[in-house]
């Protein structure tokens, strides 16, 4: 029997990737101190190991402010050297590593800010900021738009001066700049806002400014949402339609995900949230109430089924022509090979490489034809768990690993 295609190079601009597999930019919560942990050199070597043609390190914030969390890893000259090894051990086993770069806009839930109230697309409510005391957002000017867009192209060389071989722009689950592509969250009356072309323009900007930064060195990709999955939100049609506008401009593969971490978390994973988990880990009594209001908008009776964003990724494959990866509830072989047999060019995986690193190995081998993760989603509760984010089937993370930073 012939070896599947997900087997078989893939060209994404400067770059070759040994197969087809890629690991999704998933917050892994392995930093201290805003530079990345042994865990972290750990976490993408197992995997780089367990066969993917591509690793991706997760949620590199282009500046303090755009972080999420507090200690997350900030594309600094400091991290540097931390990150070329990630980078060496990465290529010691055969893969490449990207780096997701991005901003939160007004989501995150730091202590402290630069400015009073967080910058966005639009101002108003900040639904994100119950947690924080910031409950208004204020519309970003264009001069800091300019600024974030130079800071996106800076976080891009650092990364190629680590030694990564790709950078993913996250236009995605509701950070900054997917609030300036989002309907919902974009009600600018500039330039800014208004069309998909206008609501697209400052991501565009962003997405240049990389390409023009490192763009004949490593591959740039971008990660997008397919549908938003509330009501006002973006959908499929309006992905399609910024796909078209990101190709034009130069992007070398988009990576298609959906959901958004405010509104609709649950559909990022294609099935329910572990409200129970996350409320007894939740140390405050307004994130305990957060969570309650979280679970009575999350839809009832909300299963898991493999490939839940195809439906919604077809659309954009029709629009485009350019690499595109495909991303939800791969969780078997079979589905492995019906995203390649519709068009799509890699396979983006989260949860099924958490539980086991080594799951393209075993699929190759035959030793397995699916994953042992169960989509129960308790991992999404461990995101802010001093060891980082762990699948709960396995043996916990070792804390002592979350507390060194990689040799440089």
């Amino acid at each position: 029997m012939p070896e599947s295609s997900a087997f078989t190079p893939l060209r994404l601009g400067p770059l070759t990737l040994r197969n087809r597999f890629v690991k999704s930019g998933t917050n892994e919560g392995m930093h201290f101190q805003m530079l990345p942990t042994m865990a972290l050199l750990k976490h993408h070597r197992d995997i780089a190991a367990g066969g993917v043609g591509m690793t991706t390190m997760a949620y590199c914030a282009v500046s303090p402010d755009g972080r999420t969390f507090e200690s997350q890893l900030v594309m600094s000259r400091e991290a540097v050297p931390h990150i070329r090894a990630i980078a060496d051990a990465v290529h010691a086993e055969g893969a490449a590593l990207s780096a997701q770069i991005t901003h939160g806009g007004a989501f995150n839930q730091l202590s402290r800010l630069s400015t009073p109230r967080p910058g966005s697309a639009s101002g108003g409510f900040n639904a994100s900021g119950v947690l924080t005391g910031r409950l208004f957002k204020r519309a970003l000017t264009v001069a800091e738009m300019e600024a974030i867009a130079e800071e996106f192209a800076d976080a891009a060389r650092l990364a190629r001066e680590a030694g990564c071989d790709a950078v993913e722009v996250h236009m995605g689950h509701g950070y900054l700049l997917s609030q300036f592509l989002s309907p919902a969250e974009n009600r600018r009356k500039d330039d800014y806002g208004g069309t998909v072309e206008n609501r697209a323009r400052f991501p565009r900007m962003v997405l240049r400014r990389v390409l023009d930064a490192v763009g004949k060195d490593m591959a740039v990709l971008a990660k997008i949402c397919v549908m938003e999955g509330f009501k006002g939100g973006a959908t499929a049609q309006d992905a399609a339609e910024v796909a078209k506008l990101l190709e034009a401009d130069g992007a070398n593969m988009l990576v298609l995900s959906g959901g958004m971490n405010v509104q609709s978390p649950w559909w990022i994973f294609g099935s329910a949230m572990p409200i129970a988990d996350m409320k007894a880990r939740e140390p405050r009594w307004i994130g305990r109430v957060a969570l309650d209001m979280l679970k009575l908008q999350q839809p009832k009776g909300l299963k898991f089924h493999e490939m839940y964003f195809l439906d919604h990724s077809k659309a954009v494959r029709k629009a485009v022509t350019m690499p595109l990866g495909f991303l939800g509830g791969v969780a078997s072989m079979e589905s492995v090979d019906k995203a390649l047999d519709e068009g799509f060019d890699a396979v983006v995986l989260g949860r099924a490489l958490l539980h086991d690193p080594a799951f393209v190995n075993g699929l190759r081998a035959g030793a397995i034809s699916r994953t042992g993760c169960t989509a129960c989603n308790r991992c999404v509760a461990l995101l802010n768990d001093p060891a980082g984010v762990a699948c709960v089937l396995n043996a916990p993370n070792d804390l002592n690993l979350n507390r060194i930073f990689p040799a440089s």
